[in-house]
């Protein structure tokens, strides 16, 4: 596969016969300020939360199995049995006591469930489609809590277009807002 080198890449003098990846923590970066960017605060749902560090996140008995690097975004938590967890390598869902997962990479944007047609339910169901063709659903809260999920979501699967230096801009640019 030939891959065109932009100027950039030669001013930083990277290899155009290299396909490039995004880091985990310019993805968390960028997810997290994507989330609270759309989400009302407070942020006090009752089963979705986001995550600036894997020491925030309180479920630790979870068999996730994170790669070196990989950092949990957020999740929408019902129960042990129902739930959702969104990390910057992939998406795992247990939906009534079955576990499905799969890599984010290549993903596409399927369907955000109902968020605002049913006032009595509590969460719907979004879906994405792995590269391999295989639909995957998570867990999404209704209401205001529904932007977390959405825009992890989102954001990540949209990062895939990015080349790592713009990613790393990008996560830079929030780190900088974050600390003033």
């Amino acid at each position: 596969m030939i891959y065109r080198m932009s100027t950039q890449q030669k001013v930083l003098g990277i290899s155009s016969n290299l396909k490039m990846t995004n880091s985990d923590k310019s993805k968390h970066t960028i997810c997290i300020a994507s989330i609270k960017r759309s989400t009302m605060k407070p942020y006090d749902f009752k089963w979705t939360r986001f995550y600036e560090s894997n020491s925030d996140f309180p479920y630790q008995g979870l068999q996730l199995d994170l790669t070196q690097g990989e950092l949990i975004i957020c999740s929408t938590f019902i129960d042990g049995d129902n739930y959702s967890i969104l990390t910057t390598q992939r998406l795992v869902t247990k939906q009534n006591g079955q576990t499905s997962a799969g890599n984010i990479a290549g993903a596409t944007d399927k369907l955000y469930g109902d968020i605002k047609g049913h006032r009595d339910k509590t969460f719907t169901l979004g879906r994405i489609q792995l590269q391999n063709g295989t639909d995957l659903d998570y867990f999404i809260e209704t209401g205001r809590a529904s932007m977390v999920m959405i825009h992890g979501v989102r954001t990540l699967i949209r990062i895939k277009g990015m080349t790592e230096v713009q990613v790393g801009k990008v996560g830079s640019v929030w780190d900088k807002r974050n600390e003033t």
